[in-house]
């Protein structure tokens, strides 16, 4: 293998025009996907800012109220995989449009929720129809762009994925002050109804001849809820039974994966796993989203309550995160379209490495811009990070797994920032967690994050370093 083909993923300019959709069709996919996707995240953002108004005007606990969100987040992991299964059988476009169209009625519904556990079974029915969307996305983005350009899309991707989770406070903190939190749920549906109305432009429809493996879906779901279920039982206090839930995922997790090494596209794709570059990277996202997200949850904590930041302020010191993500993320992933995209990872954990380590010897009353700086070093490497390693998963899978591979890459991700939750709960409950111990913790994880790119440039494959 030479050097230069490491170093590039680019090979055949001629080859890579010919795949991806032609122009402007390309263009008014890019669009349908992207106000999907901005859909997508609002709806698992937006609820946050709700909570307590939802609790008084329900009359239900503080901690009960949380449910509204840990429901969307378990449905959505659960089904993720077993669901990117099924897109390969009916067809990615199909499940896609289905998905927004069961999120869309879910919205709708929302509006006239009196009732809190009618506003559950709402939410986990717009769970469902999100990860019938998210489960094929990124299938359909590798679609849409020629191989030339994967980087690129994964990069856009990501800005709409930044931007509309910076927007989520904001927009939800308007509606309850100004309206029902009702339409807190309904606000993201008009952009189903647009991504929907412009959705014939997105790749057609390519149902594949395979059965759809019904137990091996429903013991991936079941294996999801014991792992997802029991972290989250041990973070509310009920430790024993947390354990046992956990213990039980695993010996499932074990189980599932012997059944499904004989299988040829199994719905858990250990298949996949099993590709070096593939496995590494996906082990990569997962340490590394722990990692942001366990700054980015326990950093609040330090500000207010060991530093004495008024909670308005809070939310302005972190706003250098978010946006220097918004600038890095295009730019990586044009960069991974030219650049070995494991030299733009190691490189990105090197700096969120330094970011951590100076946001943890921080001096005990920082002003804000010695806190602005940090946090933005710290996102530069994350940034840099996430877009190329995306690319990697779903470059290096084959085109017919492609939807499998976004599963993976999806569920690593959300299982990540669940586990950062607990891990972040554990350390506040130890008194652990109002000093440096999470940024230690978070920068530990960044450094299992680079040792997997590292390890990874062994195997890499000609076209995507």
């Amino acid at each position: 293998m030479s050097n230069a083909a490491a170093t590039s993923p680019q090979t055949d300019p001629t080859k890579d025009e010919a795949d991806g959709l032609p122009m402007p069709r390309r263009l008014q996919a890019i669009v349908a996907i992207s106000f999907g996707t901005a859909l997508l995240v609002l709806d698992g953002a937006i609820p946050n800012v709700a909570l307590p108004t939802i609790a008084r005007d329900l009359g239900v606990s503080n901690a009960a109220v949380t449910n509204v969100v840990t429901v969307y987040q378990l449905v959505l992991v659960m089904l993720l995989l077993p669901l990117a299964s099924v897109g390969d059988r009916v067809g990615h476009r199909t499940l896609y449009q289905y998905g927004q169209g069961v999120f869309m009625v879910a919205s709708a519904l929302c509006f006239f929720a009196e009732n809190f556990a009618v506003l559950l079974v709402l939410r986990a029915l717009q769970a469902i129809g999100a990860a019938m969307a998210l489960s094929v996305s990124a299938a359909m983005l590798r679609q849409i762009y020629p191989s030339s350009r994967l980087g690129t899309g994964m990069g856009i991707n990501s800005v709409i994925v930044s931007s509309s989770a910076a927007m989520a406070p904001t927009l939800g903190g308007w509606i309850v002050g100004h309206a029902p939190w009702q339409l807190v749920f309904v606000v993201a549906a008009p952009l189903a109804i647009l991504s929907l109305l412009i959705g014939r432009a997105l790749p057609d429809p390519e149902p594949r001849q395979r059965r759809i493996q019904w137990k091996s879906g429903a013991w991936s779901a079941v294996t999801m809820l014991l792992l997802i279920g029991g972290l989250q039982l041990g973070t509310h206090g009920n430790i024993p039974m947390g354990i046992a839930l956990v213990a039980l995922g695993v010996a499932s997790l074990v189980l599932l994966i012997r059944r499904e090494k004989a299988r040829t596209a199994p719905v858990l794709p250990v298949d996949l796993m099993a590709r070096p570059v593939i496995g590494l990277s996906v082990l990569a996202n997962f340490t590394c989203f722990i990692a942001a997200t366990g700054l980015m949850l326990s950093l609040p904590f330090r500000l207010e309550e060991a530093m004495g930041y008024e909670p308005q302020m809070v939310g302005l010191l972190l706003l250098p995160f978010p946006l220097t993500m918004l600038v890095i993320s295009p730019l990586a992933g044009w960069a991974s379209d030219r650049v070995a995209p494991t030299k733009l990872g190691v490189t990105g954990m090197s700096i969120a490495i330094v970011g951590l380590l100076l946001l943890a010897l921080m001096p005990e009353q920082p002003g804000p811009w010695d806190i602005a700086w940090r946090l933005a070093l710290s996102a530069m490497g994350f940034g840099l990070f996430f877009a190329p390693n995306t690319r990697l998963v779903i470059s290096n899978a084959p085109r017919d797994r492609a939807a499998a591979a976004g599963g993976l890459y999806s569920t690593s991700r959300l299982f990540g920032q669940t586990l950062a939750a607990v891990l972040v709960g554990i350390l506040l409950a130890s008194n652990l967690g109002l000093g440096p111990v999470p940024l230690y913790v978070s920068c530990g994880l960044a450094v299992v994050a680079a040792a997997c790119s590292l390890t990874r440039y062994r195997f890499r494959p000609s076209v995507a370093g």
